[in-house]
């Protein structure tokens, strides 16, 4: 089966993934999975403007990494995954939205400026 998309982990979410129980990270790693080959916004939604999250429930933690959509490569479309943190109210605070914001910001300056260095 075709994956919807493919991802990869800005140095913070993958940080996040290394501190946890072995279990809660690979649950999680088994929904991020789930979500590049079926439509389910249980565990990937929108949240606003260009920011998305990853949605993990596991043993009553509502892990959650942020993510955007990284389309400058035709060929295949890609999630960046900034960061993650454990949800303790229904709302994702507003915080990590804007460091998701900020970290989504600085990946694409960083990619053109090593654009132009390969001209």
């Amino acid at each position: 089966m075709d994956n919807f998309f493919d991802i990869i982990f800005l140095d913070e979410a993958f940080e996040f993934l290394s501190a946890l129980d072995r279990k809660h990270y690979e649950k999680i790693i088994y929904n991020i999975r789930k979500s590049q080959t079926e439509r389910d916004s249980e565990l990937f939604k929108k949240l606003k403007d260009e920011i998305w999250e990853f949605r993990t429930l596991y043993q009553g933690l509502q892990y959650r990494l942020l993510a955007f959509w990284d389309k400058t490569d035709s060929e295949n479309s890609l999630v960046v995954s900034t960061h993650g943190f454990i949800k303790k109210r229904s709302d994702v605070p507003e915080k990590e939205i804007q460091k998701a914001k900020q970290l989504r910001k600085n990946y694409f300056e960083d990619k053109e400026k090593l654009k132009k260095k390969r001209r």
